[in-house]
Parts: C-alpha cells; sequence; structure tokens
C-alpha cells in the first residue's frame, strides 16, 4: 500500500473553527523551507537508523508505516510493582529542529487520533521532555503546547492538590487550541505542520486548519520528532522534515 498516490481530494472545514475564541489561522504559510533533513517513503525492508521504538506498537508495512496502540487499559506491572499506563502507540525519529516544516500523509484506519510530537528530553521542566503537538482526530485538530500547560512539571504537581487544582487550570489558559474538521477514515490526507518561533500552522491537502501562539512551541533544542497512534490503526507515509525561517 502507499498511501502518498491517493491523496482526499478536498477537506471540509466548518466555519466554527474561526470563531472569536481561537486564535485566528494565517491563510498563508508561516514557515518558509530551507535544507531538507529528513526523508523517507516507507518502501523496502531497511530504514533510518533514526526511527526508533517509543511506546508500542508499530510496524512497517505494505510501504507504510502502520501504528497501532496496544497499551489501551491500565495494567499491572509483570513485578506488580507499579502499573502500566495506557497510552497511544508512538514511534520517535531523531532529528533535532529549531523551526522545521513537517509533511507527512496520513490515514485513519480505525484509529481515534494521529499526532505530530516535538520533544527535547534533556528539558526537564515537562514530563518526560514534551514540547508541543498536533493531534488529528476525523472531527478535530488541536495544537499543544505541553512545556507550558499539559505536561508542565508544575501544574501537573498543582492538579493533585485540590486546593490548587483551580490555579493550575488557570495557567493551562490558552495552552492549546481545537478546530472543527471533517475528515473520514480511510481516506489519505497530506498533513503539514509548520513550526517557526512560538507559533505552530497545521495544515491538511493544503489547506490551513489550525493555529496556536504560545510560549512552549519556540523552545530552542527540540530534539526529535514523535508519530502517535490512538486506537487500531493509523497509517503514515512519505514524512518529509525541513529546516524552517520564518515566511515573513
Amino acid at each position: 500500500m502507499n498511501i502518498r498516490l491517493f491523496l482526499a481530494p478536498c477537506l471540509l472545514i466548518s466555519a466554527a473553527a474561526f470563531a472569536a475564541d481561537q486564535p485566528k489561522i494565517p491563510a498563508e504559510p508561516i514557515a518558509k523551507k530551507g535544507e531538507l533533513l529528513f526523508s523517507d517513503e516507507m518502501t523496502g525492508t531497511e530504514h533510518d537508523k533514526r526511527w526508533h521504538k517509543v511506546v508500542n506498537t508499530f510496524a512497517f508495512e505494505k510501504d507504510a508505516l502502520k501504528g497501532t496502540q496496544t497499551q489501551v487499559v491500565d495494567t499491572p506491572s509483570k513485578d506488580g510493582k507499579s502499573i502500566v499506563k495506557a497510552h497511544a502507540a508512538v514511534y520517535g525519529l531523531e532529528v533535532p529542529t529549531k523551526d522545521s516544516v513537517v509533511e507527512v500523509n496520513i490515514r485513519f484506519e480505525g484509529c481515534t487520533m494521529m499526532d505530530v510530537e516535538f520533544d527535547d528530553r534533556k528539558y526537564t521542566g515537562s514530563h518526560y521532555g514534551h514540547l508541543c503537538r498536533a493531534q488529528v482526530r476525523l472531527d478535530k485538530v488541536t495544537i499543544v503546547d505541553e512545556r507550558e500547560g499539559s505536561q508542565n512539571e508544575i501544574i501537573k504537581a498543582m492538579r493533585l492538590d485540590p486546593a490548587k487544582k483551580d490555579e493550575a487550570n488557570k495557567m493551562m489558559a490558552g495552552k492549546s487550541a481545537t478546530f472543527p474538521v471533517k475528515l473520514e477514515a480511510n481516506k489519505n490526507y497530506k498533513l503539514v505542520v509548520e513550526t517557526v518561533g512560538d507559533e505552530m500552522r497545521v495544515s491538511i491537502d493544503d489547506k490551513p486548519v489550525a493555529f496556536l501562539k504560545s510560549a512552549g512551541i519556540g523552545h530552542e533544542t527540540k530534539s526529535k520528532i514523535e508519530l502517535g497512534v490512538a486506537g487500531e490503526s493509523g497509517w503514515f507515509d512519505d514524512i518529509k522534515v525541513w529546516n524552517a525561517t520564518p515566511a515573513k
């Protein structure tokens, strides 16, 4: 299967995506492509050594990369001393960036969410160095500043304290933005995630669908890119990563 050849011809976006309480989505790209840092058409049996497993389960099949969530519920560890939390399947790519354009073709085949995430494992201010991500579902696209929001270690600790939970929730205001879309399962879409300074813009089949400006997006050292799938299953194909500069 080569999903690069079958991009969906159209994408319907609800006018509600431009509601007053959400950031305005720039009509034009915010990033200008520079050096091509990485490219993989997912063909053949040999793949770049910079790919690596983070959370099961991913596999190269039919000239594409298939992700299937297997950690569906919280389960006891093998030694019985801890709990293995439910988690989306995650595949990592060791391609350091600051500002970038990530382009990848995606297809939902039963999964509920697919995403592109940026991390810095050496950064200790957020859980596991999570920085920011673009999450795609069939009915919405969400951009999340995790460094300053949901994965920030200070905020996570505050949310466990009933006396500080409301304050923590207020601190998270503006750290994510969700916009409605209308996608279909078993159709193929070109997903582009532009990250320039503290701004992220997402487009699908060359149509702008989401935007967020938030401090964590501007993290200087994005040491890796991760692809995620929640549910069963989602396909990625023909990924490209470019260095970028501001388009304006």
